[in-house]
């Protein structure tokens, strides 16, 4: 069995044994899809359905707004399951720590699904939506930074931007499967059945990701590096302080890095979806489909630029794509133009998703490269979880009062700024392609 990271001798009775590739690929990256299948269900959710079900005595523009803010709930209470994950993951371990995290999410959205609407509860349906978004949000505050932790800490040293694009992966493959399964619904059920039941279904369906990712993770050991640390003596009781003490300028970094990355996907998945059924003369249907294509090249994409970041450097590859979204700001308004274009609305799919392939690929070795093996799924899940509020949480909701109030390129504007703040990031952090990942 090769060392980790390359190294022999990890230990003194040789080196530390890592899980396969195939369980490493599904343990990490089955949780990711489970919470990006979760938020596009609740992102579709919330722009076509929950209007309706949940804020049917406002105006329709009032009633997506709020909806929509609703959505921005869960990311509000991911710092907080950041800092409760990333304290026992860097305490107890990673294993443990990621199953209690899916579990806690996977449960608040199966309840999701079985909420009763505003018809039947009154405001305080409203009331038990936010309350499981929030609970939903906390279990996701410890998922990712868990999972990307499990991919890189058993890559070698040579392919940890390779192996961190497992759990990347699991953003397209939720997305495919959240939106493949709206498309089937709204298929075959009327309008008013999808407002009456038919949203409930994907909510619903999640059960059955959440089971197949217990059963993975539950197979799986604790990450080699991870026991490096625990026999070593090097595992920290206070993970939290120490972060917030020795490493607060990568936080920063890493927040704004993946900052841009969130306000694109909600940009192209969430917002967009909104606009060209409102605005463009598209069908929920019809978009959906263009969005499900698109997502192909997102999932491409990803393991392209995780591959040359284990070439190039993690730094150029980031560097190169946050530029391009500056450029893309500016152009992707006039592709949104005229009455169900879709030769406009396609390229702008699929320009984007190329350049969020590229900026989200690297990311799940760059945060965990960061941060030291004591406090790295704190660091990284504060950052990436930060990044959420700050590129995530409103993202929807602001895009929409920017095209209502001041016009469309007024959006391409807010994305830019996040691409410059991700710019700037990149400028003033070292290369961590060659970090030594075991300290």
């Amino acid at each position: 069995m090769e060392s980790v990271n390359g190294l022999a001798g990890a230990d003194a009775k040789g080196a530390l044994k890592r899980d396969s590739v195939k369980t490493v690929i599904f343990a990490s990256m089955v949780g990711t899809a489970i919470e990006f299948f979760d938020f596009y269900a609740y992102g579709t959710a919330a722009a076509a359905y929950f209007p309706k079900v949940f804020f049917p005595e406002v105006t329709p523009t009032i009633a997506t707004i709020l909806s929509l803010l609703t959505f921005g709930v869960a990311f509000v209470a991911r710092p907080l399951g950041s800092f409760v994950f990333g304290h026992f993951g860097d305490k107890i371990g990673r294993k443990r720590t990621l199953v209690v995290s899916l579990l806690l999410m996977g449960c608040s959205t199966v309840l999701i699904g079985l909420l009763p609407s505003y018809a039947t509860l009154g405001l305080m349906a409203v009331v038990l939506l936010c309350l499981c978004r929030f609970v939903q949000g906390i279990g996701l505050g410890g998922e990712w930074s868990g999972a990307a932790l499990v991919a890189t800490e058993n890559a070698p040293a040579k392919k940890r931007a390779l192996y961190g694009a497992f759990p990347e992966l699991g953003a397209p493959l939720g997305f495919f499967l959240s939106n493949g399964l709206f498309f089937i619904l709204e298929s075959f059920l009327s309008p008013a059945q999808m407002i009456s039941f038919g949203w409930r279904i994907p909510f619903l369906a999640s059960a059955l990701l959440v089971i197949v990712g217990f059963w993975v993770r539950e197979r799986m050991q604790e990450t080699p590096l991870f026991r490096l640390a625990q026999e070593k003596q090097q595992v920290t009781k206070s993970p939290l302080k120490t972060v917030f003490k020795q490493s607060w300028r990568q936080i920063l970094q890493g927040t704004f890095i993946v900052a841009v990355t969130y306000t694109l996907f909600y940009t192209l998945a969430t917002w967009s979806l909104t606009y060209a059924t409102t605005k463009l003369g598209f069908t929920n249907q019809e978009y959906l489909f263009m969005l499900m294509g698109a997502i192909v090249v997102f999932a491409v994409l990803i393991v392209v630029a995780s591959f040359y970041a284990d070439v190039w450097g993690r730094r150029r590859v980031l560097i190169s794509s946050a530029v391009a979204l500056i450029v893309f700001s500016f152009v992707f308004p006039y592709l949104l133009q005229g009455h169900r274009n879709f030769v406009g609305a396609m390229a702008f799919l699929v320009i984007g998703f190329v350049l969020m392939g590229i900026a989200f690929g690297p990311v799940g070795a760059v945060l965990p490269e960061l941060f030291s093996t004591k406090v790295r799924y704190s660091g990284a899940g504060i950052s990436y979880n930060l990044a959420a509020i700050i590129g995530a949480a409103f993202a929807p909701t602001i895009a929409t009062w920017l095209a209502a109030n001041w016009g469309i390129k007024s959006v391409g504007l807010y994305l830019g700024v996040m691409a410059v703040a991700c710019l700037v990031s990149l400028l003033t952090m070292h290369e961590t392609k060659s970090v030594d990942f075991t300290k």
